[in-house]
């Protein structure tokens, strides 16, 4: 065998073990890029997520001062057909119609929420 011929083996053998070194070093770049990518997207979604719970609380507090809202007028009209005994069948029925109405949203609050 021809002595180029062995040098030209050689340099075959030593290209193919440098592109096999170049492939495997630009596949471990490309897993730590897609790594890194991976963990900004995460990053991004959990920020996106924190930056939603104001907004949860906020609607938390205005539905809580809803319900109070409920539940504060069940209490008026309970106290107003109470004294409203006293005044007259008039005054008496009307404090009744109030109590009543207000007892439907508080049974309609409650067929929202059985756990309540």
């Amino acid at each position: 065998m021809p002595a180029w011929a062995i040098v030209l083996i050689c340099v075959v053998v030593v290209f193919l073990i440098v592109l096999w070194f170049v492939s495997i070093y630009n596949s471990m770049i490309r897993g730590r890029n897609e790594t890194k990518n991976a963990w900004s997207q995460i990053d991004v979604q959990l920020k996106r997520r924190h930056d939603l719970i104001p907004n949860l609380v906020e609607t938390v507090k205005r539905y809580m001062e809803h319900e109070r809202d409920t539940l504060e007028a069940v209490i008026r009209a309970r106290q107003n057909a109470i004294q409203a005994g006293a005044s007259g069948v008039a005054a008496q029925a009307q404090a009744e119609n109030a109590l009543t109405g207000a007892l439907k949203s508080l049974f309609a609050v409650t067929e929202a929420y059985p756990d309540l």
